[in-house]
């Protein structure tokens, strides 16, 4: 919001919690709304316009739909989430449409979502730039996310794995190392602090998966489970 704010003379927040983005079983019903206080955020940033729709406002029944693309759209997060990347592209594909947006200012923090939403609006030819932006992060490294709600304070402590596990990671790249297989088994050690890893990737920009590191276009990405809570992070390289 204060990027956007900085670089545009109007600032539209849409607040949605997107049904067709959850699969059978995920937490739609439990998912962290803070409609009142996320309002209240926005309003003292300078925001112009808070859209927050009701699901019947935005679908309609048997519509068109839009799919991820093929490869990038079920790997990593798309093959552990099947059909996830297809209700997020179809929901910002609406928003961007509705809003005539000349700039749309995403999370680098869903680095998959990112590329994805940038490729829709090159494919479709959107007259609409996406701007990435900066992973933020808590006092202790935490990647901010609306399901850290659900984490106990103990949860939290271990949680901090995943950021750890990334800046180890740029610490060898930053010492020499570029070889794939001696830097996951690095991280791996900083993440048994976790329940469960579901995956560590090094891949391109494009999401092509890297044997050697280069610098400048690698993303290094890890999903993890926490207790009950599966949480995602990355580090751009």
């Amino acid at each position: 919001i204060r990027r956007a704010r900085e670089e545009n003379d109007y600032v539209i927040v849409s607040i949605f919690v997107n049904p067709t983005q959850f699969l059978e079983g995920e937490d739609l019903e439990s998912y962290p709304r803070r409609e009142e206080a996320d309002s209240r955020i926005c309003k003292l940033a300078g925001v112009d316009l808070i859209f927050m729709p009701t699901a019947d406002q935005i679908y309609e029944e048997d519509e068109l739909c839009i799919g991820a693309p093929a490869r990038r759209g079920y790997i990593l997060e798309g093959e552990k989430r099947p059909g996830h990347f297809d209700g997020m592209l179809q929901v910002v594909m609406k928003l961007l449409n509705l809003s005539a947006a000349t700039r749309a200012y995403f999370g680098k923090k869903d680095a998959q979502q990112l590329a994805l939403i940038t490729q829709m609006a090159r494919s479709y030819f959107l007259s609409c730039e996406i701007v990435p932006c900066d992973i933020v992060r808590d006092a202790h490294g935490l990647a901010l996310s609306s399901r850290n709600a659900y984490l106990s304070d103990e949860e939290k402590q271990r949680a901090l794995a995943l950021s750890r596990s990334l800046k180890r990671a740029s610490r060898k790249v930053m010492s020499g190392e570029r070889s794939v297989d001696r830097i996951i088994p690095e991280m791996e050690q900083v993440l048994d602090a976790v329940d469960r890893i579901e995956y560590i990737a090094i891949v391109d920009r494009n999401f092509r998966p890297r044997e050697i590191v280069e610098i400048g276009d690698t993303i290094i990405l890890v999903a993890a489970w926490v207790g009950k809570t599966r949480l995602i992070d990355n580090i751009w390289i």
